[in-house]
């Protein structure tokens, strides 16, 4: 029988040595016992499917099967002691953020210690900016560079994806339409805004690479300027393991992010589909945009602001945390309700 756990497939039945379990590695145990010719020829173990689990059955399993997966895609989840540390560094400093900007006398640091323990730690806000050169590209739609861009972005996705994506052959207006184009840190801060979030917001900005730089993101500073992010809170000796190892910098956003009172990405994607559903199974709260609502929203330039705000705020009524409950094929680490969850 196989058992399957997130990514892994265990072998609970002897399996004959020279047996190709799904084409990949299997890991080896022989039987110790030599009396019997047979078990001498066996073994048990772990076959590693890659790239992701998702291309295992979600559908008409026992729910014992789909408790464990959760339990260990979510429960089992553990992370390395220097990743651990530096993300409760991170949300140490957002929860209980040091006042920079007074210079206290020894007369002064209790009442304000004391003032600071009755406030309580600060509730903060993660936000998952993927907005990258890749995405930008493989998405093909304008993000408002004008022809430059369009053809600097174009020649790149060539290079990249020789003539494969698919999303080339609509407009501008039919990708937005769709809600296939990832929104900007302009825009995403236009959302936020029109959802409630204003410049006493703390937010956290988990992002490797923007876009366009300091350039796109200095909009959505000036409306949240209390945003921080890795550089902001935490040193360059304290960020030394982590320095440019991608894999190491999205796992303390993650961290970080399970650690959040709000979650929120700018566009789908692995990071986000995990997210939703890890903090799901934790019962979390998550925003998800409405991309084809905030699409058709953006591309009318003749809006007033509390127009916008009115759409924005009814098209997310259903959007703000509320468990969605999975659909046939879809995944169960990005909707494990109601297969992981408790049954009323």
């Amino acid at each position: 029988m196989l058992y399957l756990l997130g990514y892994l497939v265990v072998l609970e039945e002897p399996v004959v040595p020279k047996m190709k379990v799904l084409q990949n590695k299997v890991i080896k145990k022989h039987n110790s016992d030599s009396s019997n010719p047979f078990q001498q020829r066996c073994f048990y173990g772990i076959a590693a499917i890659a790239p992701f689990s998702h291309r295992l059955a979600f559908d008409h399993l026992p729910t014992y099967i789909q408790l464990l997966r959760c339990k260990v895609n979510f429960k089992a989840l553990i992370f390395v002691p220097h990743i651990r540390a530096l993300g409760d560094a991170l949300v140490s400093r957002l929860r209980n953020p040091a006042d920079q900007n007074e210079v206290l006398g020894a007369n002064d640091l209790k009442a304000v210690t004391d003032a600071k323990n009755k406030q309580g730690p600060r509730k903060f806000v993660v936000l998952h900016l993927r907005f990258d050169k890749d995405m930008a590209a493989h998405s093909a739609c304008d993000f408002g560079g004008g022809k430059a861009e369009k053809l600097a972005l174009a020649k790149y996705r060539q290079v990249i994806w020789q003539g494969r994506v698919l999303n080339s052959q609509f407009t501008d207006e039919e990708l937005r339409n769709q809600g296939r184009c990832p929104l900007t840190p302009e825009e995403i801060g236009l959302l936020l805004a029109a959802l409630g979030f204003d410049n006493n917001t703390r937010l956290y900005l988990a992002s490797h690479k923007v876009y366009g730089g300091e350039a796109r993101i200095s909009t959505l500073r000036n409306l949240f300027p209390l945003m921080e992010e890795k550089k902001s809170l935490a040193s360059s000796e304290e960020r030394a393991q982590i320095k440019g190892k991608a894999s190491l910098l999205a796992a303390v956003d993650y961290y970080v992010s399970m650690h959040s009172d709000i979650f929120i990405s700018a566009s789908p994607g692995n990071m986000h589909n995990a997210m939703v559903g890890h903090r799901t199974f934790e019962n979390l709260k998550t925003l998800r945009p409405n991309m084809a609502l905030l699409g058709q929203l953006f591309l009318n330039k003749s809006m007033s602001w509390s127009e916008f705000q009115q759409a924005v705020e009814e098209g997310h009524k259903n959007r703000e945390g509320q468990i969605r409950v999975r659909k046939p094929k879809q995944s169960i680490y990005t909707y494990p309700a109601p297969d992981c969850m408790c049954h009323a």
